[in-house]
């Protein structure tokens, strides 16, 4: 038989006890805390309610008139298989724990029990429920977001990303792609490279700022034994390497003006000459660069050739900042939980995500797996929250304090865009004590800009 406590909706647990004075004892424990109470006093009985209604949880005896409630814990678990049990035993034998947990409850309690302790038990396997649904309520968005192998992306902008990966990624024509430190351009690279007809054949990534500029044209194109001192061998430049595949030229921008006029050659010839070589070699090479400077700017300053800039920006892909696609974050979080999770799968509320969607993220996509991977190591927990994100500078501080009063001082002193990018970047270094290369980072420039910066002031100063 079926009785019903109604206080709230909000919240309904069925209590399963043959035992009247029990179940009333139960409802009236609940409803004082504002939970809607569901009373049956049999399994039967009990599986009717659970067929007909939504539970947030079943608190149930294991010893009942026909049917235990072991039984009823393996019925509710193919029934309602997010609903959590917790059954009551007056025995608080170890043989009935075991088999309540085998059975798949989430937890017992023993009799005669003190009512905080119920509550307590029923509350905490409430909280974890509340959890698992929000965890599906994620994993259901992200495989709604839209993604190529590791690029995840739900934005618009990512998602016209992604199309243009599918037009262009047989093509053999250069591409050039642009974005702040941290926006995935060796992401979108590679996924341009595997899901062309050149996937079988080398990708070879190089990073342009990494190895000094007198030994990057001996990297890229080869030397010949006794080409300068140390050649002890003739040895093979990384265009060979990636001879019927792609080379991926990350920060062209710091490439030197010498060196772009001989890749330039390259780009134009499809022919390399080893350093102190006399021959050359055809090579059949997909070139795809990336820059997080504004190269047309560089052109302006005589820092980059022009002509080079147009032989690599045939078709251009530009990558937003993440501060510009807040949507992205849930399937970032998601990909970045599974890839720093290990074996056993760790989660975050969505408060926690929501709270990394309201960040800006200065160090973009690089930054928020950062986040991700330092909040895994330093809780222990399988679901992580709010309080367990450790956020740069800490953004519920830098809401309250930081962001507020320097736009304000920019709006009150009338500064000029010049005048608040100048303010902003002082900013940035006295955060980071002076280093500019985590400022670089933060601030979506090349560190050589802040250098130049300095020798500037220094100059305007008499230093």
């Amino acid at each position: 038989m079926l009785w019903k406590s109604l206080v709230s909706t909000q919240t309904r647990i069925l209590v399963v006890d043959d035992d009247r004075a029990m179940r009333e004892m139960l409802a009236s424990l609940f409803n004082e805390r504002g939970m809607e109470v569901l009373q049956a006093d049999c399994v039967d009985a009990a599986i009717a309610v659970a067929e007909s209604d939504e539970l947030d949880a079943v608190l149930s005896d294991i010893k009942m008139p026909g049917r235990s409630g072991i039984e009823l814990v393996g019925e509710l678990r193919q029934l309602r298989p997010g609903t959590p049990v917790i059954l009551m035993t007056a025995f608080g034998s170890i043989d009935s724990a075991v088999s309540a947990i085998r059975a798949g409850a989430y937890d017992y309690v023993t009799k005669p029990f003190e009512p905080e302790a119920v509550v307590f038990a029923v509350e905490r396997a409430m909280e974890r429920r509340a959890l698992h649904v929000e965890n599906a309520e994620l994993r259901r968005a992200v495989d709604r977001t839209a993604s190529m192998g590791d690029l995840i992306g739900e934005s618009p902008a990512m998602r016209e990303i992604f199309s243009l990966i599918r037009r262009i990624a047989h093509n053999r024509s250069s591409v050039l792609i642009t974005g702040e430190s941290g926006t995935g351009k060796d992401m979108v690279a590679r996924t341009l490279h595997f899901h062309g007809e050149r996937s079988e054949k080398p990708f070879v990534p190089v990073n342009c700022t990494a190895i000094p500029e007198g030994l990057l044209e001996s990297e890229l194109f080869g030397h010949v034994k006794g080409a300068f001192t140390g050649a002890h061998a003739t040895k093979k430049g990384l265009f060979e390497k990636a001879d019927g595949g792609t080379l991926f030229l990350d920060e062209i921008g710091d490439m030197g003006t010498s060196l772009q006029g001989k890749l330039l050659r390259v780009l134009q010839d499809r022919e390399i000459r080893a350093v102190g070589g006399s021959q050359t070699v055809t090579v059949d090479v997909r070139i795809i660069a990336a820059t997080n400077q504004d190269l047309e700017t560089a052109i302006a300053e005589g820092r980059f050739r022009e002509d080079l800039f147009y032989r690599l920006n045939v078709i251009p892909v530009h990558i937003p900042p993440l501060r510009e696609r807040p949507e992205d974050v849930p399937g970032l979080v998601e990909g970045f939980l599974r890839k720093h999770s290990g074996e056993h799968p760790r989660f975050l509320t969505s408060e926690a995500v929501r709270l990394l969607q309201a960040h800006t993220w200065r160090g973009n996509a690089r930054e928020l797996e950062n986040v991700v991977e330092r909040a895994l190591a330093l809780s222990d927990a399988d679901t992580l929250g709010p309080d367990d994100v450790p956020l740069p500078g800490d953004i519920r501080r830098e809401q309250s304090t930081t962001s507020e009063p320097f736009l304000l001082r920019a709006a009150t002193q009338r500064m000029t865009l010049e005048e608040l990018t100048e303010a902003y970047t002082d900013e940035v270094l006295a955060s980071t004590e002076g280093n500019k290369v985590k400022a670089a980072a933060i601030l979506g420039i090349d560190r050589k800009t802040l250098y130049r910066r300095a020798e500037r002031r220094a100059r305007a100063n008499g230093g």
